[in-house]
């Protein structure tokens, strides 16, 4: 049995006239096409690729670069200049905020306006009414004008909307950006529920988020497609081209190969794991020849767990204190370095980290050209769950908010958790202390 791809898009493009006097609308409109008053400004141009049903997909680019377009092409709002593109099934796009309410009506009432524009019928609507309420939590002003709500009463109102119709295909623009803590933590509950059974096009420039909703992910560039490729791969190109624009003369550099840690020790360790180890961690070796990018000032030369003797870890367990190694060089002098780190699980969230800024802030390091140093950061690790673990490392030099990157490597250091304790979230803290007592009638009363 064959099923037919959720999107495609054939040789699309999306051309824009720029009219350089107002006046020219008019005589492009009289002259029928016999003479050209606009300039083309192409959005899109020869794109093409297909998404299958149950695929995630990002589209990842600078401002201007077509995403938005893009989507609005999918969801058919605008018509293409060239080429062709085809969605099969119920769209719920989230693009712009408002779009679709009416700024007059009260949200209860742009509750059925959009819900029916997405295609839901008036009993279908009825039957989700007080859950789409529940969902978008917006008290009181639920009947209110939506014209008085914030960025994020919009969105919240929106994406209540969107995840009661059944989609299909869900396009998301940027949309998670404005919402709260809480807005946000729902909203992601419900993203990996529906990637299980529906089509995810997702627009984020939290390449965090990229690549923790999504497994492919399309890079445009100037309104070409630059790379389509898994999502971590291209979130590490991407983050490398955006650091590449800060060249100030210095040449900045990409290379290493993407890797994945060796599974031969996860079993045999698995095997011989002890009944009552609560959070197992089998450490890898650091692969300085994993991907990269960086100016390359100064290099990460190791990256390891040591222990309180200076020894290399090759197995630990959650809730042990170690130390997190980092051994840098200088190919120039480096006034200021800074060093950090990130626990990334899987789906490319990072977890913890830390960096040396604030430490030496009042009194930065300056490393001379071919010296050594270290950086060091003791902490107790968390309990975490089943899973392969990178650790993220940076050398860079300046500030945390002004700084040029040296060296830069994602997937260099892996540690793998055969065996864990934890059934949700996505660490578990090492607890002091745990008390449970039954307290006797009347030992919490005042004493008369």
């Amino acid at each position: 049995m064959s099923f037919k791809p959720a999107i495609e898009a054939e040789n699309l493009g999306k051309a824009y006239h720029i009219f350089k006097q107002p006046q020219d609308r008019l005589k492009q409109m009289l002259c029928f096409g016999r003479k050209k008053f606009y300039d083309e400004y192409w959005a899109l141009r020869s794109v093409s690729f297909k998404i299958e049903p149950g695929e995630a997909v990002a589209f990842v680019g600078r401002n201007g670069a077509g995403k938005s377009t893009l989507l609005q092409l999918i969801c058919g709002i605008l018509e293409p200049t060239e080429g062709r593109i085809i969605t099969r099934g119920r769209v719920a796009a989230l693009l712009e905020l408002g779009a679709g309410f009416n700024p007059e009506f009260t949200g209860k009432e742009n509750v059925t306006l959009a819900a029916s524009l997405l295609g839901l019928t008036n009993s279908e609507i009825q039957d989700r009414f007080d859950s789409i309420i529940q969902f978008a939590g917006l008290g009181d002003f639920i009947d209110q004008p939506v014209k008085l709500y914030s960025s994020g009463m919009f969105a919240r109102l929106a994406f209540a909307v969107a995840a009661h119709v059944d989609a299909d295909v869900l396009v998301i623009d940027e949309i998670l950006a404005v919402g709260d803590a809480a807005f946000t933590q729902k909203c992601a509950t419900f993203l990996h529920r529906f990637k299980k059974k529906g089509t995810l096009l997702f627009v984020s420039h939290d390449i965090s988020s990229v690549t923790a909703y999504c497994d492919r992910a399309i890079w445009l560039e100037n309104g070409y497609i630059r790379e389509d490729a898994p999502a971590k791969e291209v979130a590490h190109n991407y983050m490398a081209a955006i650091e590449s624009e800060k060249a100030d003369g210095r040449s900045f550099q990409i290379g290493g190969t993407r890797r994945r840690p060796d599974s031969s020790r996860e079993n045999t360790h698995i095997k011989i794991i002890r009944e009552n180890a609560p959070n197992k961690i089998d450490v890898f070796n650091f692969d300085q020849n994993a991907k990269w990018f960086g100016y390359r000032g100064g290099t990460i030369e190791d990256v390891k767990f040591i222990d309180k003797d200076g020894a290399a870890i090759s197995a630990l367990e959650g809730g042990e204190e170690i130390t997190l190694s980092v051994l840098c060089s200088a190919q120039d002098r480096i006034k200021g370095p800074i060093i950090g780190y990130y626990i990334k699980n899987s789906q490319g969230l990072f977890l913890f980290g830390d960096n040396t800024y604030l430490t030496f802030k009042e009194s930065p390091l300056e490393i001379g050209s071919g010296e050594s140093f270290v950086a060091s950061f003791s902490f107790q690790m968390p309990f975490l769950p089943n899973g392969t673990y990178s650790v993220v490392t940076a050398l860079s030099e300046g500030t945390q908010e002004d700084h040029i990157n040296h060296h830069w490597y994602d997937d260099a250091f892996f540690f793998y958790v055969s065996s864990s304790h934890i059934c949700g979230g996505l660490i578990g803290l090492p607890t002091l202390d745990i008390q449970l007592e039954v307290i006797e009638p009347g030992a919490n009363s005042a004493s008369g």
